[in-house]
């Protein structure tokens, strides 16, 4: 019952180098990233800078990040590797509250959060690859796959959250906004 508006923005989702060896940070900065663009569109004479800067570098093992395919061989390449596997899912919110009672008077006050759930595929054959590849919904899809979609049926089990997996962590974002739950409209 919460009515909400999408603003779609199109930013650069290139990472540096040290964001890659960090997935959940990888993931907060693209939704800030995002979610500054909408503000900057809404706001362009502000001077601040957007979104604020949060690096933070991490050693240890490198994961291996699956955005949107590139290609179709780029699609196939990510569904052969996720075939027999569980991979963990990454979801970033970035909520941002903006006050703006006069065009030079702006107040900004955000949080981020990363959502996490585990998705274990099927053993999948070449063929059922090909055939899912056909259905046109891997390319606008991180990991080249739609869980709410055909995808389901390459997916044996997904610990954690749905919604978190299709992109919108509801659940998490009302346990960290409360609020919105007795909100009217969720803009």
């Amino acid at each position: 019952g919460v009515r909400f508006v999408v603003h779609a923005s199109e930013v650069d989702e290139t990472l540096e180098p040290d964001l890659l060896a960090d997935p959940p940070e990888a993931c907060k900065k693209l939704a800030k990233r995002k979610a500054g663009a909408w503000c900057r569109r809404c706001w362009p004479k502000t001077t601040q800078a957007w979104p604020p800067s949060s690096r933070r570098h991490h050693g240890g093992v490198r994961r291996e990040i699956f955005g949107k395919p590139v290609s179709l061989s780029d699609a196939k390449r990510m569904l052969r590797c996720l075939s027999g596997r569980t991979h963990e899912v990454l979801t970033a919110v970035s909520v941002w509250m903006v006050a703006a009672p006069e065009p030079e008077n702006i107040s900004l006050g955000f949080r981020t959060f990363v959502d996490r759930s585990a998705v274990t595929f099927r053993e999948l054959t070449d063929e059922e690859i090909v055939d899912y590849l056909r259905k046109g919904e891997s390319f606008d899809k991180a990991g080249a796959y739609a869980v709410q979609g055909a995808g389901a049926d390459l997916v044996a089990r997904v610990d954690g959250a749905m919604d978190t997996v299709i992109g919108l962590p509801v659940g998490r974002l009302l346990e960290e906004f409360p609020d919105f739950a007795g909100s009217a409209s969720l803009t």
